[in-house]
């Protein structure tokens, strides 16, 4: 049984606090079954939107990158692909060092 998209934002949340890493809900999708996309800011200007994909081979769920590159152009992806689903959460990740979490257990 799959966790709803937000008991899994609020436990995502409580770890990368966990870590002292700073995130915020940039976007509140459906509360049961919408698409959660997770931008990880450097700091520097860069950025990197990661999406959770299904893979057919092993039938597990991972994180993918979706885009990267200049913050702006990745602000732009979410944008337009909020513009397609309106039910996606965002979460923006804020760690110079690329931290995100999202490749620990329980996460994928």
């Amino acid at each position: 049984m799959r966790l709803t998209a937000d008991i899994w934002v609020s436990a995502y949340l409580a770890r990368l606090r966990q870590q002292g890493i700073p995130a915020f809900v940039v976007a509140r999708g459906d509360a049961t079954a919408g698409a959660v996309l997770v931008k990880l800011n450097t700091l520097d200007g860069q950025a990197a939107c990661y999406q959770r994909s299904f893979d057919l081979m092993t039938g597990e769920r991972r994180w993918t990158v979706l885009t990267q590159g200049a913050e702006a152009t990745v602000d732009a992806s979410i944008t337009k692909q909020r513009s397609f689903d309106p039910d996606l959460w965002v979460i923006e990740v804020e760690d110079k060092t690329g931290r995100h979490l999202l490749d620990e257990e329980g996460l994928g």
